[in-house]
């Protein structure tokens, strides 16, 4: 598993990808990040956003680690208070195709709100390598979890500046030191730029080196509003790409880990939306170069938390940017058949950053040898779809230990019970998280764990059930199949945590976003969980109840839990129109089908839309035909 030695023998290029299961490649992704917010970065920036998140992306495309914001690593322990405005991460392309898609996806939504693509402005700005934040005017905090972070605000009583010499009250931005300054004043102190920016906001007292960058209007916070910007059309940015990318990532004096491009459409971004982890309209790009053709020497069989088991290809020694590779995933065994993945074999690597290189594909196959037995327990291994699985999830030590860290990195309100920990907790016969919860400072030394270590980890676990959670993050823990984050939050809509366990297939099949399958499989999930859930709710965990649907009001309007399209030109904006429709209860979809209740009319309307809506018997409205059936159920859309 994942111990401190193996983190340090990946960051020293001795451990590479391959020698991760699933569950561990997630745990590094969190100790990396972790270590860069912290200021002491293990691997660089691209590295982790383009190596490490983008493979995790590739094996389990529905890991929670992927579907929120990753935490901010604070270095301090401030109470966390909610953010002014929700702080999202930045979706990331590699390649013009992925760009394309992208655009793809604007064109279509364009379509769908009858706007004309080419009035479509997209505006460019570097993407800063520096410490995220966001300045109401009054106070400054942290990006945290991208709901709540931490106040900082004393870091512009300490005399920070403002970018441009602008004011303060622009909402999100960074704090950076300028790169030319870090080369000449603070390169021989400090490793990276990281290093100094995570000092400036500490609670100790300022050193000489950041006292006086700040005094020299070195160190900053840059409001993302006052970067140098590139503003255009789509087609001029299709022809001119590259050197608008190249523009924008030499056009200020800081470190920059890529070029994010946005729509400033009003209409357009609203439409769009975001998603739990990025805004659709926006999207972050990243160049990959890097490629060599390596011979397989071996392929060996490493397991994950929910038992897939994830081939490793062992590589003949290849120099790759500046650094030798030995190892990289072969992703799932289906691959490993299907382009036959093997001793022998030659595969052309990808190398993004400057450390872990991943396989792009088979360019000499061989005959393979696919494992029978899990590399943990020994126990048979069957297929399910492209992925080997050990079905042995009671009794098999890396699935165990997986569970259990799992449970703790979701929760997100401790710190302490990393992989190398739980290890020992588990060669020390700790086999449940309510296990872990009754341990006394006694056990723990009695483990091995130090004296102070015990307390500290003691302390940790008091915090985790005082400091309060959503009850979606908390159930989320438990890592039932197709309960993510995300589907935790939408069961919990339709109902209480404590009554989730007497629900029935048929119950979860009617709530929005749940289909028969995955019911099944979260029905069987909660059933497994269930015993563990119940001893853990004793321990007394302060939970932040989710609102229920039912709770925003019960309305006899036509439109009542129903589908609703608006299109066309409205007197009123959209968005504002869409968001009084959701409280409501009404269901807002953006497109025609089967499933639609009521279109919504404006002017201009699109034939497509009409046409669809009556071919399909869909009542077809006005907008002030559809305001005024609403209008003594809210406040009018002003």
């Amino acid at each position: 598993m994942l111990t401190d030695q193996k983190i340090q023998n990946i960051a020293n290029q001795s451990l590479l990808l391959g020698d991760l299961s699933d569950d561990e490649l997630a745990a590094f992704c969190i100790v990396a990040n972790q270590c860069y917010r912290d200021g002491s970065p293990i691997v660089g920036d691209q590295d982790y956003d383009f190596v490490f998140l983008a493979e995790l992306l590739k094996r389990t495309p529905d890991h929670p680690l992927l579907s929120h914001p990753e935490p901010e690593n604070e270095g301090f322990s401030e109470e966390k208070v909610k953010l002014p405005q929700r702080m999202l991460s930045t979706d990331k392309a590699y390649t013009w195709g992925e760009i394309q898609k992208w655009l793809d996806r604007v064109n279509k939504a364009s379509q769908e709100i009858n706007l004309s693509l080419e009035t479509i402005q997209i505006k460019g700005t570097a993407k800063l390598d520096g410490f995220a934040g966001y300045d109401d005017g009054s106070r400054l905090y942290t990006r945290g979890d991208g709901n709540k972070g931490s106040d900082i605000s004393r870091v512009f009583e300490r005399g920070l500046s403002v970018y441009n010499d602008s004011i303060r009250g622009q909402g999100p931005g960074e704090i950076v030191v300028k790169k030319s300054y870090f080369g000449s004043h603070l390169s021989q102190h400090f490793e990276y730029p990281r290093n100094f920016q995570a000092s400036l906001i500490k609670e100790k007292t300022l050193d000489r080196f950041a006292s006086q960058a700040i005094v020299e209007k070195a160190a900053l916070f840059v409001p993302f509003s006052q970067l140098p910007s590139w503003l255009g059309d789509i087609e001029t940015f299709r022809v001119n790409f590259q050197s608008i990318v190249s523009e924008l990532e030499n056009g200020v004096d800081f470190d920059v880990d890529g070029v994010v491009f946005e729509l400033t459409n009003t209409q357009l971004k609203a439409h769009m939306g975001s998603n739990r982890k990025f805004h659709r309209w926006q999207i972050a790009f990243k160049e990959n170069k890097d490629k060599a053709q390596v011979r397989v020497l071996s392929v060996t069989a490493q397991v994950g938390r929910t038992g897939k088991i994830t081939p490793v290809a062992e590589l003949e020694p290849t120099q790759l940017s500046g650094a030798t590779i030995y190892r990289a995933t072969g992703h799932h065994y289906g691959l490993v058949k299907e382009q036959g993945l093997g001793s022998g074999s030659v595969v052309e690597l990808t190398r993004s950053g400057l450390v872990i290189p991943k396989i792009n594909k088979v360019l000499k196959s061989v005959e393979v040898s696919i494992p029978e037995s899990c590399p943990s327990c020994q126990s048979e291994l069957s297929w399910d779809s492209d992925f080997l699985i050990c079905r042995n999830h009671d009794d098999c030590p890396d699935q165990i230990i997986g569970t259990m860290a799992y449970f703790f990195k979701i929760l997100g309100n401790n710190d302490g019970f990393g992989i190398a920990t739980v290890q020992k907790l588990y060669d020390n016969n700790i086999r449940k998280i309510s296990e872990i919860f009754q341990l006394s400072h006694g056990d723990l030394t009695a483990m091995g764990f130090g004296d102070k270590t015990s307390q500290n980890l003691l302390d940790q676990l008091k915090r985790s059930k005082e400091e309060s959670i959503e009850d979606w993050r908390f159930l989320a823990a438990f890592g039932v199949l197709r309960l993510g984050v995300g589907n935790c939050e939408n069961l919990l809509k339709h109902k209480p945590i404590a009554e989730i366990f007497d629900l029935s297939v048929d119950d979860i099949v009617n709530m929005d976003g749940f289909a028969e399958l995955t019911a099944k499989l979260i029905i069987d999930g909660l059933e497994g969980i269930k015993g563990e859930y119940q001893v853990l709710r004793v321990f007394g965990f302060q939970l932040e109840a989710t609102q229920l649907k039912s709770d925003t009001g019960d309305f006899d309007h036509p439109f009542f839990n129903k589908k609703v399209v608006f299109t066309g030109k409205m007197s009123h904006p959209r968005a504002d129109l869409q968001k009084q429709a959701k409280s409501l209860g009404i269901k807002v979809i953006t497109s025609v089908n089967s499933s639609t209740d009521f279109l919504i009319i404006g002017e201009k309307v699109g034939a497509a839309k009409i046409n669809a809506a009556k071919e399909k018997d869909i009542v077809i409205l006005k907008e002030v035909d559809y305001l005024s059936k609403i209008e003594n159920y809210s406040l009018r859309v002003e």
